[in-house]
């Protein structure tokens, strides 16, 4: 298998992380998008903000896997937060496209970061690629992430979205922030426990991608497990392999105090049963398809 050139915006990330590892490991050459300093041989400069980018610099790069933004959960949602939350999607993924396409010996293939918050939240209604988009403020946002890459794919540049779920790893996410409470015998459910978790392994994750720059595959791809689970067996689990008690249930209004009403209902409190259909559908093969084989595997347990 000969080696490939993959360019990564938001390397630096949970899910950057791990891909560039990945790739790595398998014989790849990895460049990073860098906001500070010059180009180089491993890196491409950029400036989404200003919307500047070292175009050049993909001549000859195979893809660009696009997973920029600025976290969904690290703020509170003031409308500040939530206008750079959007634009920092939109000016990037705008600026990836166009780039891509006023290149003719530019990578052909784009993966770009979404999120399966494109759906909105249901209590009953299962999710896949060909179902409506929501009416929340982050369906919204996934419209436009997605909507920004139109360039590159007017150009015939091969572009693929990806719909990412809840992502499992120790190393970040909600499971880091979820370890030491669980551990302490703290932790327990969020609300009624009946909203959906669409949880997907970073194994998983990152092999998925892998396998989607290698396929022929356009359009959303869902990047959750085929076996989602309520908030209330997602408790259970965890707290079963972590050998702990998980007896009490977490009231909405401290979270919500916390955070936010519309931060904490988006992050905790609704959720949505996504359907890995189209991934499945393109050949393939989980690692971690149910919750309790997963985490018993990434807390080594």
């Amino acid at each position: 298998m000969s080696s490939r050139t993959i360019a990564i915006t938001g390397a630096s990330g949970l899910i950057g992380t791990a891909l560039a590892a990945h790739l790595a490991s398998t014989g790849d050459r990895v460049i990073r998008f860098t906001r500070t300093g010059s180009s180089s041989d491993s890196t491409i400069a950029w400036d989404p903000a200003a919307g500047r980018i070292d175009a050049d610099r993909l001549r000859g790069v195979d893809a660009v896997v696009h997973l920029a933004g600025a976290g969904i959960g690290d703020k509170r949602w003031t409308d500040e937060y939530k206008r750079e939350i959007l634009e920092s999607r939109t000016k990037s993924t705008a600026l990836v496209a166009s780039a891509l396409a006023d290149l003719a010996d530019g990578p052909r293939i784009l993966l770009s970061g979404s999120a399966i918050g494109y759906y909105g939240a249901s209590l009953d209604t299962e999710f896949d690629e060909s179902s409506a988009v929501g009416t929340s403020f982050l369906a919204d946002v996934c419209v436009q992430w997605e909507q920004n890459a139109a360039k590159a794919v007017a150009a015939g540049v091969r572009t693929v979205y990806l719909r990412t779920g809840i992502v499992l790893s120790p190393e970040g996410g909600a499971l880091k922030k979820l370890l030491p409470l669980f551990k302490l015998g703290a932790g327990g459910r969020m609300g009624s426990g009946r909203q959906w978790q669409s949880w997907i392994s970073i194994d998983d994750e990152v092999a998925a991608i892998d396998h989607l720059l290698r396929s022929n595959v356009s359009g959303a791809v869902n990047l959750t497990a085929p076996q989602p689970v309520t908030q209330a067996e997602f408790t259970r689990v965890l707290a079963r392999v972590l050998k702990r008690p998980a007896l009490l249930p977490v009231p909405s209004f401290g979270p919500k105090l916390l955070l936010g009403g519309e931060l904490a209902d988006a992050l905790l409190f609704t959720g949505q049963k996504v359907m890995p259909k189209v991934l499945e559908s393109s050949g393939y093969s989980f690692i971690h398809r149910d919750l309790e084989s997963a985490l018993r595997h990434l807390l080594k347990r």
